[in-house]
C-alpha cells in the first residue's frame, strides 16, 4: 500500500491524497460503504460500481461466525467469494466488544450528546449482572454468538489470523470500543488494553507476513533485491497469499489527555495507517479528531471509523481524515430515509405518492429512472426492489459527496462548498 498527498487544505488538516492497493486505486477523502456479512445489503456489486463507490468494509466478527474465515480463504478470500474486484477493508471485532457488550439491548451509542441523561447519570449503568453477549479480560474477549449460542475467543493474534485469511487490502489492529458513559478510570484501563493489544496485533501481522513471504520465496522474481521490487508468479497453490496493510487504532474516548496519549503512542509503531476509534460526544467530536491528527504520522492515511453523516464528513476531512466507513446510508435507505440536498426525506410520506418528479438532483441508477411516487409505492407494497433503489440512491449521494469534498480541496474552495452545502442540507 503506498500514499501520497497531493494537496493540503489551507486553514484546516484536510488533503487529497491517493491511496494505492492491490486492487485498485482510492482517491482520498473517500467514503467506504459497509458490507457487513461480504454483501452491501440489497445492491450488488455492479450497482455499487455504478453509485461511483470502489471500495467497501466487511466485518470480522460476522464473517467468523458466518460463514467462517477458512471457509472464505478455501474460495480464494473475499475478493472471490463476494465477486468484487476492488479494494477491501475489514474492521478488527473491536467494535462488537462495545455493541454485545456494555450497549447489548440498551439504547447506548458510541455517539451520543453531552445532554444525553446517560452521561449525566452514571449510576444507572452499574449493570454488571445485566445480559451481555461480550466479556472483556486482560487477553481477549469471549463472545457469546448470537447465531447459535456458541462461545468464541477472541485474541488480537486471532483478530489478525482472522483477517489475513478474509484477505482484504487493508485490515485493523484488535482494540476495545469503550462506551461514552463510562467514567475516566475504565477509560484509562480500557487505554491501555487497547495499547497492549495493538502490539500483539502488529507482532502477530509481522509474523503471517514473514510466513506467507517465506512459502512464497520459491515462486519470487527479483527486481534489484528488495521486498518492495518482488514480483510474485502467481498459481493456484498462491492464489490466497495476501499482503494486508495493518492499521492500528487511537482510542480515548472523550478525554483530551488519553486521545493525546494513544495518538502518540499507536503513531509510534510501525502501523501502515491509522483508525480513529472509540466514543465521541456530538458537540465535541470535531476537537477529539483534532487533538488526535494534529500527533499522527502526516505521511500516512487516517480512518475515521463508524462516521458517515454529511455534517460530520467535512469535519473530519477539514480535521485531517482521509477514509471514512459508516452503515447509514444503506440502512436508513432500507427504512424509507434518503438523502437529498434539502436533507433528508421519508419517501414513505403521503406527500409523495403523487410525486412524479425523481428524488433528488442527482445522476444516481434511481434518480434516472424512477419517480418519488414509484419508489413510494414500492415501500408501501413491501417490494423488495425498494430497499435496492433507495440503497443505490443514498449510497451515491455521499459517496459522490465525499468525492466533492476531495475537488473542493484540489480548487481551493473548500470552506465556499462546505458553508453553501449544509447551509441548504441543514436548514
Amino acid at each position: 500500500m503506498k500514499f501520497k498527498i497531493e494537496k493540503k487544505l489551507k486553514n484546516g488538516l484536510g488533503r487529497a491524497g491517493v491511496l494505492n492497493t492491490a486492487h485498485g486505486e482510492i482517491n482520498t477523502p473517500a467514503f467506504v460503504p459497509v458490507g457487513t456479512k461480504a454483501s452491501i445489503k440489497a445492491v450488488t456489486p455492479e450497482q455499487f460500481i455504478d453509485a461511483g463507490a470502489n471500495i467497501v468494509l466487511a466485518n470480522t466478527y460476522h464473517l467468523y461466525l458466518q460463514p467462517g474465515d477458512e471457509l472464505v480463504a478455501k474460495a480464494g478470500g473475499l475478493h472471490k467469494f463476494m465477486n468484487w474486484q476492488g479494494p477491501i477493508m475489514t474492521d478488527s471485532g473491536g467494535f462488537q466488544v462495545f455493541s454485545l457488550g456494555v450497549a447489548y439491548g440498551k439504547e447506548i451509542s458510541k455517539i451520543t450528546k453531552i445532554t444525553d441523561p446517560s452521561l449525566m447519570i452514571p449510576e444507572r449503568f452499574d449493570d454488571s449482572d445485566a445480559p451481555r453477549l461480550a466479556k472483556i479480560g486482560q487477553d481477549g474477549v469471549s463472545f457469546k454468538s448470537h447465531l447459535d449460542g456458541s462461545i468464541h475467543y477472541i485474541t488480537p493474534e486471532k483478530s489478525i489470523q482472522i483477517q489475513h485469511n478474509l484477505g482484504a487490502d487493508i485490515i485493523f489492529a484488535f482494540d476495545e470500543c469503550t462506551s461514552p458513559t463510562e467514567d475516566l478510570r475504565y477509560q484509562e484501563e480500557a487505554l491501555e488494553r487497547t495499547h497492549r493489544w495493538a502490539e500483539r496485533s502488529l507482532e502477530e501481522h509481522q509474523r503471517l507476513l514473514s510466513s506467507n513471504f517465506s512459502a512464497l520465496r520459491p515462486s519470487l522474481e527479483y527486481k534489484g533485491g528488495t521486498l518492495g521490487q518482488l514480483k510474485i508468479e502467481r498459481n493456484s497453490t498462491l492464489e490466497n497469499v495476501v499482503s494486508p496493510a495493518l492499521f492500528g487504532i487511537i482510542q480515548g474516548g472523550r478525554e483530551e489527555s488519553l486521545r493525546k496519549k494513544s495518538a502518540r503512542f499507536i503513531g509510534s509503531l510501525a502501523f501502515d495507517g491509522f483508525g480513529i476509534g472509540g466514543s465521541f460526544a456530538k458537540e465535541d467530536m470535531s476537537k477529539a479528531v483534532k487533538w488526535v491528527n494534529e500527533i499522527l504520522p502526516e505521511e500516512k492515511p487516517r480512518h475515521l471509523l463508524g462516521i458517515g453523516e454529511p455534517e460530520d464528513l467535512f469535519m473530519g476531512v477539514e480535521n485531517g481524515c482521509d477514509l471514512f466507513d459508516c452503515v447509514a446510508p444503506t440502512r436508513i435507505a432500507r427504512n424509507g430515509s434518503l438523502y437529498t440536498k434539502n436533507g433528508k426525506i421519508n419517501i414513505m410520506n403521503a406527500k409523495y405518492r403523487n410525486n412524479f418528479s425523481r428524488i433528488d438532483d442527482c445522476e444516481c441508477y434511481t434518480c434516472k429512472n424512477y419517480t418519488c411516487a414509484y419508489v413510494c409505492h414500492l415501500f408501501h407494497g413491501k417490494e423488495m426492489l425498494a430497499a435496492t433503489l433507495a440503497s443505490i440512491h443514498n449510497i451515491y449521494f455521499i459517496v459522490n459527496l465525499v468525492k466533492r469534498i476531495r475537488q473542493s480541496i484540489l480548487d481551493d474552495n473548500f470552506f465556499i462548498f462546505k458553508e453553501e452545502f449544509l447551509k441548504q442540507y441543514l436548514n
